[in-house]
């Protein structure tokens, strides 16, 4: 006979500093270190701390928590920061993640009108993750919509499972956003699944970013497949909390989201019996 007993996998569970907007980069790192997160991975963005490697070294040493992932500035509202040139914008997120230790840089797929760098794109990324040991995972998007039109607004896709990457990262609200189904996309990616963004979604238009458990994706399950699978990545926590009333609310919300996280990256082992 054998018994079923916990067994918690390698995967460690970071907090995206992008989940306490409007607050700040240094606020999330305290929150995580207060948690008990596993690491932060740092949203590249406006914030002038989450562009200094100096500043997010202190920050890291102050807290005891590791920058596990550096996600590289690819949003509308950062378009300025670390150059306009998108792959200059890349070569100083490699450059932070090797200076801070951290073994992923986020990317997401290029905009449509970034022609020349949306040619090159696949080819680039392969480059740049021969020339380190930092995983370049690239990030499945979504089309836009509004009402009943759709702009595909990402090249060469939205589904980065299309291309041939070395690593991916599966952002679950994204595929809600998607209406793709997030668990044959998980399939798709296989063992080229680097990093996890975990967050819920209803399959509204808008990109929800729910905490996980308050949505419809099947958050719950990716998991248990990754903690069976031996995932070894990052499962980071990527929500929305600006409508919390107050800092105590955001931060209830991120300790359920990493409850819920780690019941179900907890997983049956086969033991003998004593």
């Amino acid at each position: 006979m054998a018994e079923p007993a916990a067994r918690v996998p390698d995967a460690k569970v970071a907090l995206s500093t992008a989940s306490v907007y409007p607050e700040s980069t240094a606020t999330a790192f305290e929150i995580a270190a207060r948690l008990g997160y596993d690491g932060v991975e740092v949203m590249v963005w406006n914030d002038p701390v989450s562009q200094d490697i100096d500043a997010l070294r202190r920050l890291s040493d102050y807290h005891r928590l590791p920058i596990l992932a550096v996600h590289a500035p690819c949003l509308l509202i950062t378009q300025r920061v670390w150059s306009t040139d998108p792959w200059t914008k890349l070569q100083r997120a490699r450059a932070a993640a090797e200076k801070l230790g951290a073994s992923t840089v986020v990317v997401h797929p290029p905009f449509r009108w970034q022609r020349q760098y949306a040619r090159d794109f696949v080819r680039g990324i392969w480059r740049m993750a021969d020339e380190t040991d930092v995983r370049f995972a690239v990030e499945n998007m979504y089309p836009w919509r509004y009402r009943d039109r759709e702009m595909l607004a990402y090249a060469p896709d939205w589904d980065v499972t299309k291309d041939d990457y070395r690593h991916f990262t599966i952002d679950l609200s994204h595929a809600s956003t998607a209406r793709a189904d997030a668990i044959h996309m998980l399939d798709r990616m296989g063992d080229r699944l680097g990093h996890v963004h975990l967050a819920d979604g209803n399959g509204s238009a808008k990109d929800e970013h729910l905490v996980p458990g308050r949505g419809a994706q099947p958050c719950a399950e990716l998991l248990e497949r990754l903690a069976l699978s031996g995932f070894d990545g990052h499962v980071v926590i990527e929500v929305n909390t600006r409508r919390a009333m107050s800092s105590a609310e955001r931060e209830a919300d991120l300790a359920e989201a990493l409850a819920f996280t780690r019941l179900h990256l907890a997983s049956a082992a086969k033991v003998p019996r004593r």
